[in-house]
């Protein structure tokens, strides 16, 4: 049996107010609190809900200093907003430059915004380039090395911080393709950052340290490209 409403709810004021309209009699209602409506069955109640729970994924893959980082540049939160709106059309944004210039920062800050915006599904994994080499030499584990890089390479979103800092081998070369090129394979939005510039012609760029192959699918992956130029911050400078 249906239960009657309640007198002034907020249903029942709105019948009130169409009556009485009809009658060319106009009624302004005291407020109504959005917020007592807002349930399960409340579109916007569902989309707080995902924001939390991929703010809460987002906080627990972000290390406690970056755990206030913002998008602030306009470049990067344009890509935020894409992978947002069409996930599989993000790409790859690539934020370059010398150490203490931000990029970390505003890596974090991107997927952040993203998690923010409260989307259907969130999963990410962030993790420094030399730690993920670390994380994929060969060890006693049989199997380990390869269910590592099948984890970091099927991930929704990847950030990849500090590319081009680890020592260059035939070895990091391949564990780099192997992870770009299924990335780019399955349109798999990733965060990138390095001390390299994306190309020199007078000195060591990414292209140096990843190879030609790796570079090839960069260079179609990467949707926005993020120079970022100034001192060091962490020692007073400003950056831009």
């Amino acid at each position: 049996m249906a239960h009657p409403e309640r007198a002034g709810s907020a249903a029942s004021l709105r019948v009130m107010e169409r009556i009485l309209a009809a009658r060319g009699l106009p009624v302004v209602p005291d407020e109504i609190d959005d917020s007592q409506e807002a349930g399960p069955g409340d579109r916007r109640w569902h989309h707080r809900a995902r924001a939390e729970y991929a703010l809460s994924r987002w906080s627990a893959a972000t290390p406690p200093r970056y755990r206030d980082a913002e998008a602030t540049l306009p470049e990067v939160a344009a890509w935020a907003d894409r992978a947002l709106a069409d996930n599989a059309a993000a790409g790859a944004l690539l934020l370059t430059g010398q150490t203490g210039t931000g990029k970390t920062y505003e890596a974090y800050g991107a997927l952040r915004r993203v998690a923010a915006g409260g989307p259907d599904r969130f999963e990410v994994i962030t993790v420094n380039s030399a730690d993920m080499y670390g994380r994929l030499r060969p060890s006693q584990v049989m199997g380990a090395a390869e269910r590592e890089l099948r984890r970091l390479s099927e991930v929704q979103y990847l950030l990849l911080d500090d590319l081009g800092t680890a020592k260059t081998s035939e070895w990091t070369e391949e564990v780099t393709y192997r992870l770009v090129n299924y990335r780019y394979n399955n349109c798999l939005p990733t965060v990138i950052t390095s001390n390299l510039p994306a190309r020199d012609d007078h000195g060591p760029d990414l292209t140096d340290f990843v190879g030609a192959r790796v570079a090839s699918r960069l260079a179609e992956m990467v949707t926005s490209l993020v120079p970022m130029i100034g001192g060091d911050r962490r020692r007073g400078g400003r950056a831009a």
